[in-house]
């Protein structure tokens, strides 16, 4: 019984926070949010930080079984428009209903977790059947450093998830293909810069 109360009262807390911001996260709004009587959340969780901590725990749990099922029930892309329309979908999860207030309150919690190194690191990505579906797609694509390559293409993702966010509007598939056809360009040689110039040949014509 005391493990569903926790549960609940970090569910009310990422409402709280997705709701309110970091400044509005207090043991008396989640009770509130809880509609549990008043000091609830205090016994549960004595500090702010306490509270705090298991808010990123359940929070990193559902993200965790939702990227799960999401693996789960989609095979690994067959082609690069599979993949956009993959990612598509799921940045459509991550900004509208309990997707879009977990995104807020799990952008909250990174901008936090600066000045307290713990949150960091239950933060910190990790491995689920739809990370590993995009990984194996790029490397049966020949991408020679897939897992690279999906760390930077998920985190682009993050970023336009972000931004709509803040900003307002969707994600187009337009902006989501730019991104993965990046993930597949093979990279430029050595010493070669933008345009096909090497380095030092800045200003020449011919």
């Amino acid at each position: 019984m005391a493990t569903d109360r926790r549960t609940v009262l970090a569910d009310a807390a990422i409402g709280v926070l997705a709701e309110a911001g970091i400044r509005g996260l207090t043991h008396r709004a989640v009770d509130r949010a809880a509609n549990l009587p008043a000091g609830t959340t205090s016994a549960y969780y004595r500090t702010r930080q306490a509270l705090l901590t298991a808010l990123v725990r359940r929070l990193v749990a559902l993200d965790q079984a939702e990227l799960q099922a999401i693996g789960d029930r989609t095979p690994v892309p067959r082609n690069a428009e599979e993949l956009v329309a993959g990612i598509a979908a799921f940045v459509q999860q991550r900004l509208t209903g309990d997707g879009r207030r977990r995104s807020l309150a799990r952008f909250a919690c990174a901008i936090e977790s600066v000045h307290h190194p713990e949150l960091r690191e239950i933060l910190v990505p990790r491995q689920n059947t739809a990370r590993r579906a995009v990984r194996d797609f790029l490397a049966a694509q020949g991408v020679s450093d897939a897992e690279d390559r999906t760390v930077t293409l998920l985190t682009c993702v993050d970023g336009l998830v972000f931004d709509r966010l803040v900003g307002g509007g969707s994600v187009s598939d337009q902006e989501i293909r730019g991104l993965v056809v990046a993930a597949l360009r093979e990279p430029a040689p050595a010493g070669t810069a933008r345009g096909g110039r090497r380095r030092g040949d800045v200003g020449q014509s011919t």
